[in-house]
């Protein structure tokens, strides 16, 4: 009965989490990014929390990945390539998305 409670509680914690973090997700990574990645999950590309793990110690996360979105690439995912820009991004939608993904492993 204990453990049961418990995991009901880490579930509700789970959808919790997972909805605030699309509320302020940027517009840009629903719309221009979203067909190919997700939060938690691989879609056509890894996911943000994947993306932010892996520039988690990393202090230029958020130029980094900037830098990766704006080039386009494979980015050593074995995934397939990203177009530059993805679908269209602007300079000022990749920053904040980048930011944005940077900030997920903190």
């Amino acid at each position: 009965m204990k453990s049961s409670i418990l995991s009901m509680v880490a579930t509700v914690s789970l959808i919790i989490a997972g909805t605030s973090l699309a509320v302020d997700m940027p517009a840009a990574g629903k719309v221009k990014c979203g067909p190919c990645h997700a939060i938690a999950k691989k879609v056509i590309g890894p996911s943000y929390m994947d993306i932010s793990a892996k520039y988690k110690s990393d202090k230029d996360a958020a130029s980094k990945i900037a830098a990766s979105v704006t080039n386009g690439g494979a980015f050593g995912w074995k995934m397939g390539k990203m177009p530059p820009k993805g679908l269209g991004a602007d300079d000022a939608e990749i920053k904040s998305m980048s930011e944005y993904i940077a900030g997920l492993a903190k």
